[in-house]
Parts: C-alpha cells; structure tokens; sequence
C-alpha cells in the first residue's frame, strides 16, 4: 500500500508518501512541502497548492490519500486556509480516481506515538524511529505529511473490515421482503369478520355470497 500523506495548509502544505502494509516495516518514498507565498493572491496560492499536489501524484502514484480532517480553531483565518487547502488536495485526488481518507490530528497522534495528546515534537520523534530516519523532517509540516500516512496504513485494515461489514448489512437487509402482517390474503375472498354463522358476517366463495 503506497499512501500520500498531506497536512493542509496555504503558506506550508505539507506532503509525504509511505510504502508498507500494517504489521511489517514501513518506508518513506518522499516527503517535502507545497509552499505558497503569503502576499499572493487566494485564488493564485490554491491554484499553486494545486499544482505542487497533482506533481507529487504524478511522481509517485499513490493508491491512496490521507488528508488531515480540518477542526475547529480559534484563529478564523487559520483554519479557512487549512479548509480551502484541504479541499483542493481532495480534488487532486478525486480526479484521479483515488480514494481519499480523512484522520483527525487526535486519531493521528493516538497512531503514531499511542498519545492523542502528544506534542509535534514527538510526533516527530515517532515518526523518524518509524521509518528509520536519520533525523525529523523538516518542517513539521512534513512529518505531520507522513504521519497521517502512516496513520492511514495502519487504520486501512480496519476500516475496510468495517465497510465491508455495513455493505454486507446493508444486502442482506434490501434482500428481505417486508412480510403483511397476518396470513396472506386470496384475491376475490373475503374472509369472515366474526364466527361463522353469527349475525351480519358474511363469505364470498367463488363469487356465490353465503
């Protein structure tokens, strides 16, 4: 499984790809960062973000992509760029046909280092002990990039035993056919509204009224 990790961001986007399978060693193919300049305009830094994501796809090919879900902020600005970055990364990739797959930081975090409270400084460490790096990435953006893909490598399993699991519920309840209540009825026989015989209940039989 080759997974395209990317931290959201307009100033600093960052991108890792990861190779490997849950259980086994994982290998970093790339990591690095989109960057876009600051006093551009919105729709020129989207359009850069953009193009710095379509290369790493070109380049690398990934059979997924795991982008960081956007939460809540209190700096408004701050978290509309993220959304905006984040979105633009999901288009790349829905273009494409890749299926995309969304990882909040705490899901992330709690992946990486056990800790969905754990600080960029150890997510980091973990990241590098994990993929048998000399040394961090850099910027953090990056190694958030390969976290989130690492994240994904090691949820993906789980997640799809899920999915599958709902498919197949969801079959097997369209396969069944709602039952009337009661027994199933005769076209053109009425059936008696009391004891036979008694006042005002009458049978219709082979269209003769008794």
């Amino acid at each position: 499984m080759r997974v395209l990790g990317i931290d959201p961001g307009l100033t600093r986007c960052g991108v890792g790809v990861v190779e490997g399978v849950a259980g086994r060693p994982l290998t970093m193919i790339g990591v690095g960062v989109v960057r876009t300049s600051s006093d551009a305009e919105l729709g020129d830094r989207l359009v850069a973000v953009e193009r710095g994501i379509e290369q790493w796809l070109d380049e690398h090919s990934p059979g997924f992509v795991a982008v960081e879900r956007v939460f809540a902020q209190h700096n408004v600005r701050t978290v509309m760029g993220t959304a905006q970055a984040s979105a633009v990364a999901m288009l790349c990739a829905a273009r494409r046909g890749i299926p995309v797959a969304l990882h909040t930081p705490s899901e992330v975090k709690a992946a990486v280092t056990g800790s969905g409270r754990a600080d960029k400084d150890q997510v980091g460490a973990m990241v590098t002990r994990l993929l048998r790096l000399d040394a961090p990435p850099k910027p953090a953006d990056a190694a958030d990039a390969l976290a989130l893909a690492i994240c994904h490598i090691w949820r993906a399993p789980a997640q799809n035993r899920l999915q599958q699991a709902v498919a197949a519920h969801r079959t097997s309840g369209a396969s069944r056919t709602p039952g009337a209540a009661g027994a199933s009825r005769t076209p053109g026989v009425s059936r008696p509204t009391g004891p036979p015989g008694a006042p005002g209940t009458s049978r219709t039989l082979k269209g003769r009224t008794t």
